[in-house]
Protein backbone atom coordinates (compact mmCIF):
# COMPACT_ATOMS: atom_id res chain seq x y z
CA UNK A 1 0.00 0.00 0.00
CA UNK A 2 1.41 3.57 -0.90
CA UNK A 3 2.32 5.79 2.36
CA UNK A 4 0.44 8.92 2.25
CA UNK A 5 2.92 11.44 3.46
CA UNK A 6 2.60 15.43 4.18
CA UNK A 7 5.75 16.39 5.37
CA UNK A 8 9.15 14.46 4.87
CA UNK A 9 12.50 15.12 6.89
CA UNK A 10 15.29 14.06 4.22
CA UNK A 11 19.15 13.70 5.71
CA UNK A 12 20.30 15.84 3.37
CA UNK A 13 24.33 15.66 2.09
CA UNK A 14 23.75 17.69 -1.25
CA UNK A 15 25.61 14.74 -3.15
CA UNK A 16 24.28 12.94 -5.93
CA UNK A 17 21.27 10.49 -4.30
CA UNK A 18 20.08 13.17 -1.86
CA UNK A 19 19.94 16.41 -4.89
CA UNK A 20 17.84 13.93 -7.23
CA UNK A 21 15.91 12.58 -4.46
CA UNK A 22 14.22 16.19 -3.42
CA UNK A 23 12.66 16.19 -6.81
CA UNK A 24 11.22 12.78 -6.62
CA UNK A 25 9.78 12.93 -3.40
CA UNK A 26 7.79 16.02 -4.56
CA UNK A 27 6.84 14.02 -7.29
CA UNK A 28 6.01 10.99 -6.06
CA UNK A 29 4.32 11.75 -3.09
CA UNK A 30 2.93 15.74 -3.41
CA UNK A 31 4.83 16.39 -0.14
CA UNK A 32 6.79 18.84 1.37
CA UNK A 33 10.37 18.13 1.76
CA UNK A 34 12.42 19.91 4.73
CA UNK A 35 15.90 19.01 4.05
CA UNK A 36 18.60 18.02 7.43
CA UNK A 37 22.28 18.26 7.19
CA UNK A 38 24.55 17.26 10.13
CA UNK A 39 27.69 18.90 10.26
CA UNK A 40 29.70 16.53 11.41
CA UNK A 41 32.78 18.17 9.78
CA UNK A 42 32.49 17.92 6.35
CA UNK A 43 33.83 21.66 6.46
CA UNK A 44 33.33 23.64 3.04
CA UNK A 45 31.07 20.95 1.72
CA UNK A 46 28.11 22.36 4.09
CA UNK A 47 28.56 26.00 2.43
CA UNK A 48 26.38 25.55 -0.74
CA UNK A 49 23.89 22.95 0.74
CA UNK A 50 21.29 26.17 1.66
CA UNK A 51 21.05 27.22 -1.58
CA UNK A 52 21.04 23.90 -3.58
CA UNK A 53 18.75 22.38 -1.23
CA UNK A 54 15.74 25.18 -1.63
CA UNK A 55 16.80 25.04 -5.63
CA UNK A 56 16.02 21.53 -5.72
CA UNK A 57 12.85 21.89 -4.46
CA UNK A 58 12.83 21.69 -0.34
CA UNK A 59 10.85 24.25 1.68
CA UNK A 60 13.36 24.43 4.25
CA UNK A 61 16.84 23.15 5.56
CA UNK A 62 18.04 22.62 9.07
CA UNK A 63 21.71 22.73 9.18
CA UNK A 64 22.65 21.45 12.96
CA UNK A 65 26.52 21.66 14.36
CA UNK A 66 26.79 18.22 16.08
CA UNK A 67 31.18 17.99 15.88
CA UNK A 68 31.24 18.30 19.82
CA UNK A 69 28.61 15.70 20.15
CA UNK A 70 29.86 13.54 17.56
CA UNK A 71 33.75 13.31 19.10
CA UNK A 72 32.73 13.46 22.90
CA UNK A 73 29.90 10.81 22.37
CA UNK A 74 30.29 9.22 19.45
CA UNK A 75 34.38 8.94 18.68
CA UNK A 76 35.78 8.90 22.12
CA UNK A 77 33.42 5.86 23.15
CA UNK A 78 33.83 3.65 20.18
CA UNK A 79 37.63 4.73 20.72
CA UNK A 80 37.90 3.38 24.39
CA UNK A 81 36.42 -0.07 23.01
CA UNK A 82 39.69 -0.33 20.74
CA UNK A 83 36.88 -0.91 17.58
CA UNK A 84 37.88 -2.37 14.51
CA UNK A 85 36.12 -3.99 11.61
CA UNK A 86 37.39 -6.85 9.95
CA UNK A 87 40.69 -5.64 7.94
CA UNK A 88 41.24 -2.47 10.08
CA UNK A 89 38.13 -0.62 9.20
CA UNK A 90 38.03 2.20 12.19
CA UNK A 91 34.23 2.71 11.15
CA UNK A 92 34.34 5.90 10.47
CA UNK A 93 30.89 6.19 8.40
CA UNK A 94 29.24 3.68 10.50
CA UNK A 95 29.79 5.80 14.17
CA UNK A 96 28.30 8.93 12.46
CA UNK A 97 25.17 7.39 11.54
CA UNK A 98 23.34 6.96 14.72
CA UNK A 99 24.12 10.82 15.51
CA UNK A 100 22.61 11.99 12.10
CA UNK A 101 19.91 9.87 12.98
CA UNK A 102 18.90 10.75 16.14
CA UNK A 103 19.40 14.87 15.34
CA UNK A 104 16.87 14.01 11.92
CA UNK A 105 13.77 12.26 14.08
CA UNK A 106 14.52 15.58 16.45
CA UNK A 107 13.85 17.82 13.86
CA UNK A 108 11.00 15.74 11.93
CA UNK A 109 9.60 15.99 15.62
CA UNK A 110 10.12 19.95 15.68
CA UNK A 111 8.56 20.30 12.00
CA UNK A 112 5.33 18.41 12.59
CA UNK A 113 6.99 15.46 9.76
CA UNK A 114 5.28 12.14 9.42
CA UNK A 115 7.72 10.58 7.86
CA UNK A 116 11.55 10.53 7.47
CA UNK A 117 14.34 9.26 4.37
CA UNK A 118 17.53 8.92 4.16
CA UNK A 119 19.51 8.05 0.62
CA UNK A 120 21.06 4.95 1.03
CA UNK A 121 20.95 2.03 -1.60
CA UNK A 122 19.05 -1.07 -0.71
CA UNK A 123 22.31 -3.07 -1.15
CA UNK A 124 24.21 -1.48 1.62
CA UNK A 125 25.06 -1.07 5.50
CA UNK A 126 23.58 2.45 5.93
CA UNK A 127 19.81 2.40 5.25
CA UNK A 128 20.02 -0.52 8.46
CA UNK A 129 21.91 2.18 10.64
CA UNK A 130 19.77 5.15 9.72
CA UNK A 131 16.71 2.87 10.26
CA UNK A 132 17.75 1.06 13.03
CA UNK A 133 17.91 4.96 14.50
CA UNK A 134 14.59 5.88 13.54
CA UNK A 135 12.88 3.25 14.69
CA UNK A 136 14.81 2.97 18.54
CA UNK A 137 13.33 6.50 18.79
CA UNK A 138 9.81 6.59 17.60
CA UNK A 139 8.74 3.01 16.49
CA UNK A 140 6.20 4.49 14.31
CA UNK A 141 7.67 6.59 12.15
CA UNK A 142 7.43 6.24 8.40
CA UNK A 143 10.35 5.69 6.35
CA UNK A 144 11.13 6.40 2.74
CA UNK A 145 13.80 4.99 1.41
CA UNK A 146 14.16 5.43 -2.50
CA UNK A 147 16.49 3.41 -3.61
CA UNK A 148 13.99 0.36 -2.69
CA UNK A 149 11.26 2.05 -4.38
CA UNK A 150 12.17 3.47 -7.42
CA UNK A 151 12.93 3.25 -10.85
CA UNK A 152 16.69 3.74 -11.19
CA UNK A 153 19.03 1.18 -11.41
CA UNK A 154 22.30 3.11 -10.96
CA UNK A 155 23.82 6.66 -10.62
CA UNK A 156 23.92 6.78 -14.13
CA UNK A 157 20.04 6.82 -14.35
CA UNK A 158 20.07 9.50 -11.44
CA UNK A 159 22.68 11.70 -13.19
CA UNK A 160 20.32 11.39 -16.38
CA UNK A 161 17.39 12.03 -14.01
CA UNK A 162 19.26 15.41 -12.28
CA UNK A 163 20.33 16.51 -16.09
CA UNK A 164 16.59 16.66 -16.93
CA UNK A 165 15.32 18.24 -14.46
CA UNK A 166 18.41 20.84 -14.50
CA UNK A 167 19.42 19.84 -11.07
CA UNK A 168 22.88 20.91 -9.56
CA UNK A 169 25.15 18.39 -8.64
CA UNK A 170 28.98 16.92 -8.84
CA UNK A 171 29.05 13.94 -9.91
CA UNK A 172 29.78 12.64 -13.11
CA UNK A 173 30.12 9.52 -15.40
CA UNK A 174 33.86 9.82 -14.49
CA UNK A 175 33.66 10.17 -11.04
CA UNK A 176 30.82 8.34 -9.79
CA UNK A 177 31.96 7.76 -6.20
CA UNK A 178 29.79 7.52 -3.04
CA UNK A 179 31.95 9.50 -0.56
CA UNK A 180 31.74 9.90 3.09
CA UNK A 181 33.34 12.55 5.07
CA UNK A 182 33.11 13.71 8.42
CA UNK A 183 36.07 14.89 11.53
CA UNK A 184 37.05 11.17 11.86
CA UNK A 185 37.68 10.25 8.34
CA UNK A 186 36.71 9.87 4.61
CA UNK A 187 35.39 7.64 2.45
CA UNK A 188 35.07 6.20 -1.33
CA UNK A 189 32.77 3.68 -2.53
CA UNK A 190 31.66 2.73 -6.53
CA UNK A 191 32.73 3.58 -9.61
CA UNK A 192 36.04 1.79 -10.60
CA UNK A 193 36.92 1.34 -7.18
CA UNK A 194 34.80 -1.64 -7.85
CA UNK A 195 37.33 -3.70 -9.69
CA UNK A 196 39.30 -5.08 -6.46
CA UNK A 197 42.33 -5.98 -9.19
CA UNK A 198 43.36 -2.15 -9.64
CA UNK A 199 45.21 0.22 -7.34
CA UNK A 200 42.45 2.83 -5.99
CA UNK A 201 42.68 5.86 -8.38
CA UNK A 202 45.05 8.95 -6.93
CA UNK A 203 41.86 10.83 -6.55
CA UNK A 204 40.39 9.18 -4.37
CA UNK A 205 42.90 9.92 -1.45
CA UNK A 206 42.21 13.72 -0.70
CA UNK A 207 43.50 14.24 2.80
CA UNK A 208 46.20 12.42 3.27
CA UNK A 209 49.76 12.92 1.06
CA UNK A 210 51.52 10.49 -0.85
CA UNK A 211 53.77 8.15 0.75
CA UNK A 212 56.17 9.27 -1.70
CA UNK A 213 55.82 13.19 -0.41
CA UNK A 214 55.74 12.38 3.47
CA UNK A 215 58.60 14.24 4.75
CA UNK A 216 62.07 12.48 5.25
CA UNK A 217 61.98 13.53 8.97
CA UNK A 218 59.97 11.96 11.44
CA UNK A 219 56.91 14.16 13.71
CA UNK A 220 57.11 13.69 17.08
CA UNK A 221 53.93 14.17 19.01
CA UNK A 222 52.50 13.33 22.32
CA UNK A 223 49.28 12.59 23.48
CA UNK A 224 47.30 12.56 26.87
CA UNK A 225 45.16 10.28 28.04
CA UNK A 226 42.32 10.43 31.05
CA UNK A 227 40.11 7.10 31.68
CA UNK A 228 40.64 5.78 27.81
CA UNK A 229 39.64 9.31 26.15
CA UNK A 230 42.32 11.61 25.04
CA UNK A 231 42.38 15.21 26.20
CA UNK A 232 45.77 16.67 25.41
CA UNK A 233 48.31 17.47 22.07
CA UNK A 234 51.44 18.17 22.76
CA UNK A 235 50.48 19.04 27.16
CA UNK A 236 48.22 21.19 25.77
CA UNK A 237 44.61 20.81 26.57
CA UNK A 238 41.89 20.63 23.72
CA UNK A 239 38.58 19.79 23.09
CA UNK A 240 37.14 16.70 21.51
CA UNK A 241 36.86 18.78 17.91
CA UNK A 242 39.88 20.46 18.15
CA UNK A 243 42.30 17.41 19.00
CA UNK A 244 40.94 15.34 16.24
CA UNK A 245 41.66 18.09 13.97
CA UNK A 246 45.12 18.66 15.26
CA UNK A 247 45.61 14.70 14.63
CA UNK A 248 44.29 14.85 11.67
CA UNK A 249 46.62 17.25 10.30
CA UNK A 250 49.64 16.00 11.60
CA UNK A 251 48.39 12.68 10.09
CA UNK A 252 47.59 13.94 6.67
CA UNK A 253 51.55 15.20 6.37
CA UNK A 254 53.12 12.41 6.95
CA UNK A 255 50.90 10.00 5.53
CA UNK A 256 49.25 8.16 7.83
CA UNK A 257 45.58 6.48 8.02
CA UNK A 258 44.98 5.17 4.19
CA UNK A 259 43.09 1.80 4.01
CA UNK A 260 42.03 -0.10 0.77
CA UNK A 261 39.92 -2.75 2.03
CA UNK A 262 37.38 -5.17 1.22
CA UNK A 263 34.92 -5.81 3.83
CA UNK A 264 31.37 -7.82 4.68
CA UNK A 265 28.51 -5.43 4.51
CA UNK A 266 25.27 -6.55 6.98
CA UNK A 267 23.22 -7.55 3.74
CA UNK A 268 25.38 -10.42 3.09
CA UNK A 269 28.12 -8.90 0.20
CA UNK A 270 31.36 -7.75 0.18
CA UNK A 271 32.30 -4.14 -1.15
CA UNK A 272 35.56 -2.59 -1.23
CA UNK A 273 36.06 1.37 0.57
CA UNK A 274 38.94 3.33 0.64
CA UNK A 275 39.41 5.19 3.71
CA UNK A 276 41.38 7.96 5.24
CA UNK A 277 41.10 8.00 8.79
CA UNK A 278 44.75 9.67 9.88
CA UNK A 279 43.61 11.00 13.63
CA UNK A 280 42.03 7.89 14.22
CA UNK A 281 44.91 5.85 13.17
CA UNK A 282 47.33 7.73 15.62
CA UNK A 283 44.74 7.91 18.40
CA UNK A 284 44.10 3.77 18.16
CA UNK A 285 48.19 3.44 18.59
CA UNK A 286 48.04 6.08 21.41
CA UNK A 287 45.96 4.02 23.35
CA UNK A 288 47.04 1.28 23.06
CA UNK A 289 50.36 2.23 24.40
CA UNK A 290 48.91 3.28 27.55
CA UNK A 291 46.65 0.41 27.77
CA UNK A 292 49.87 -1.66 27.57
CA UNK A 293 50.92 -0.43 31.19
CA UNK A 294 48.08 0.07 32.57
CA UNK A 295 45.59 -2.30 31.57
CA UNK A 296 45.58 -5.82 33.88
CA UNK A 297 46.55 -8.56 31.69
CA UNK A 298 42.99 -10.55 32.42
CA UNK A 299 40.72 -7.62 31.55
CA UNK A 300 42.50 -6.63 28.60
CA UNK A 301 42.33 -10.33 27.45
CA UNK A 302 38.66 -10.00 28.34
CA UNK A 303 37.99 -6.30 26.44
CA UNK A 304 40.13 -8.06 23.61
CA UNK A 305 37.52 -11.19 22.99
CA UNK A 306 35.01 -8.74 22.93
CA UNK A 307 36.23 -6.16 20.77
CA UNK A 308 35.51 -7.92 17.01
CA UNK A 309 31.23 -8.29 18.49
CA UNK A 310 31.52 -4.64 19.59
CA UNK A 311 32.76 -3.34 16.08
CA UNK A 312 29.91 -5.78 14.35
CA UNK A 313 27.32 -3.64 16.56
CA UNK A 314 28.54 -0.55 15.43
CA UNK A 315 29.34 -1.64 11.99
CA UNK A 316 25.75 -3.38 11.40
CA UNK A 317 23.93 -0.38 12.93
CA UNK A 318 22.86 -1.16 16.59
CA UNK A 319 24.50 1.39 18.51
CA UNK A 320 21.05 2.44 20.51
CA UNK A 321 20.69 -1.16 21.55
CA UNK A 322 20.58 -2.84 24.73
CA UNK A 323 23.94 -4.88 23.87
CA UNK A 324 25.86 -1.61 23.19
CA UNK A 325 25.26 0.15 26.10
CA UNK A 326 25.86 -3.28 28.12
CA UNK A 327 28.98 -3.86 26.80
CA UNK A 328 30.04 -0.14 26.44
CA UNK A 329 29.57 -0.14 30.75
CA UNK A 330 32.24 -2.53 31.04
CA UNK A 331 34.93 -0.79 28.24
CA UNK A 332 34.62 2.16 30.19
CA UNK A 333 35.08 0.18 33.36
CA UNK A 334 38.16 -1.31 31.46
CA UNK A 335 39.08 1.83 30.17
CA UNK A 336 39.30 3.77 33.51
CA UNK A 337 42.99 3.15 34.33
CA UNK A 338 44.34 3.92 30.79
CA UNK A 339 44.98 6.92 31.99
CA UNK A 340 48.86 8.63 30.90
CA UNK A 341 50.78 9.83 27.74
CA UNK A 342 51.99 8.45 25.05
CA UNK A 343 54.85 9.75 22.79
CA UNK A 344 54.96 9.19 19.19
CA UNK A 345 56.77 8.92 16.42
CA UNK A 346 55.25 9.88 12.66
CA UNK A 347 56.98 8.96 9.74
CA UNK A 348 56.09 7.80 6.14
CA UNK A 349 52.50 6.33 6.85
CA UNK A 350 53.76 4.92 10.33
CA UNK A 351 53.02 5.45 13.95
CA UNK A 352 55.73 4.46 16.24
CA UNK A 353 55.56 3.94 19.81
CA UNK A 354 58.47 6.26 21.34
CA UNK A 355 57.67 6.57 24.80
CA UNK A 356 54.47 5.88 27.37
CA UNK A 357 54.02 7.37 31.04
CA UNK A 358 51.38 7.01 33.26
CA UNK A 359 50.97 7.42 36.88
CA UNK A 360 49.00 3.79 37.00
CA UNK A 361 51.24 1.88 35.29
CA UNK A 362 52.09 -1.30 36.29
CA UNK A 363 55.26 -2.04 34.41
CA UNK A 364 57.98 -2.32 37.12
CA UNK A 365 61.49 -1.88 35.37
CA UNK A 366 63.13 -3.41 38.84
CA UNK A 367 60.40 -6.30 38.78
CA UNK A 368 60.44 -7.35 35.36
CA UNK A 369 64.81 -6.79 35.14
CA UNK A 370 67.14 -9.98 35.08
CA UNK A 371 68.72 -8.20 38.29
CA UNK A 372 68.26 -9.64 41.83
CA UNK A 373 65.54 -7.74 43.76
CA UNK A 374 63.13 -8.56 46.54
CA UNK A 375 59.58 -9.05 45.01
CA UNK A 376 59.71 -11.67 42.86
CA UNK A 377 61.75 -15.55 43.78
CA UNK A 378 62.64 -17.34 40.64
CA UNK A 379 62.67 -20.37 42.30
CA UNK A 380 58.42 -20.08 42.76
CA UNK A 381 58.79 -20.60 39.21
CA UNK A 382 59.11 -23.87 39.13
CA UNK A 383 55.95 -24.86 41.31
CA UNK A 384 53.67 -22.67 38.83
CA UNK A 385 55.12 -24.58 35.61
CA UNK A 386 54.59 -27.64 37.47
CA UNK A 387 50.75 -26.89 38.35
CA UNK A 388 50.17 -25.59 35.16
CA UNK A 389 51.57 -28.26 33.09
CA UNK A 390 49.69 -31.17 34.50
CA UNK A 391 46.90 -31.17 32.26
CA UNK A 392 49.63 -31.72 30.16
CA UNK A 393 51.19 -34.79 31.61
CA UNK A 394 48.15 -36.05 32.14
CA UNK A 395 47.13 -35.85 28.05
CA UNK A 396 50.48 -37.32 27.24
CA UNK A 397 50.12 -39.98 29.46
CA UNK A 398 46.31 -40.72 28.40
CA UNK A 399 47.33 -40.70 24.98
CA UNK A 400 49.77 -43.27 24.98
CA UNK A 401 47.72 -46.07 23.69
CA UNK A 402 46.38 -46.51 27.43
CA UNK A 403 48.93 -48.28 28.71
CA UNK A 404 50.77 -45.83 30.77
CA UNK A 405 49.31 -45.10 34.45
CA UNK A 406 48.61 -42.40 36.12
CA UNK A 407 51.21 -41.89 39.23
CA UNK A 408 53.49 -43.91 40.70
CA UNK A 409 53.35 -47.64 40.67
CA UNK A 410 52.44 -49.48 43.78
CA UNK A 411 54.98 -51.58 45.61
Amino acid sequence: MEKKIKKVVLAYSGGLDTSVIITWLKEKYGCEVVAFAADVGQGEELKPLKKKAIKSGASKIFIEDLREEFVKDYVFPMLRGAAVYEAGYLLGTSIARPLIAKAQMAVAKAVGADAVCHGATGKGNDQVRFEFGYYSINPRIKVVAPWREWEFKGRADLLAYAKKHKIDVSASKKKPYSMDRNLLHISFEGGSIEDVSIEPPKDTYVMTVPLERAPDKPTYVEIGFKEGTPITVDGKRLSGVKLLERLNSLGCKNAIGRLDCVESRYVGMKSRGIYETPGGTILHEARKAIESITMDREVMHLRDSLVPRYADIIYNGYWFSPEREALQAFIDKAASVVTGTARLKLYKGNVIVAGRFSPHSLYDPELASFEEEDVYDQKDAEGFIKINALRLKLNSLKGAGGRKKIGKKKK
